[in-house]
């Protein structure tokens, strides 16, 4: 009952704690899904995940407690978050980094 709160009910991530740890989440999810954002779209991918995933794994009844176990929910979220974006966005893909889209035949 005495444990103070962090940030978006979330006991002992302090403020820049959420911060670090959901652009280190946004920006991991971004590459496995194949999506580039900015550093500041990534920390607000990373704070949205982090609350969705704090929320499904207390709904499957998992403790999420301590900076790894922040991060894995913070990852989960934000991967759930850019996965659905991608499917309601389908116009705003980036193409793949390399290739032929950026060397056409008889520029390499």
């Amino acid at each position: 009952m005495n444990t103070p709160l962090g940030i978006m009910g979330t006991p002992g991530v302090g403020f820049f704690s959420l911060i670090i740890i959901g652009g280190f989440a946004g920006w991991i999810a971004g590459m496995l899904v194949g999506s580039r954002h900015w550093i500041f779209t990534n920390i607000l991918i990373g704070i949205a995940g982090s609350w969705l995933g704090s929320q499904l794994a207390d709904v499957a009844g998992v403790a999420v407690r301590g900076s790894i176990s922040h991060f894995v929910a913070a990852l989960l979220g934000s991967c759930i978050i850019l996965y659905l974006w991608q499917m309601t966005h389908p116009n705003h893909a980036i193409p793949p980094r390399g290739g032929d889209d950026i060397f056409p035949q008889g520029r390499q």
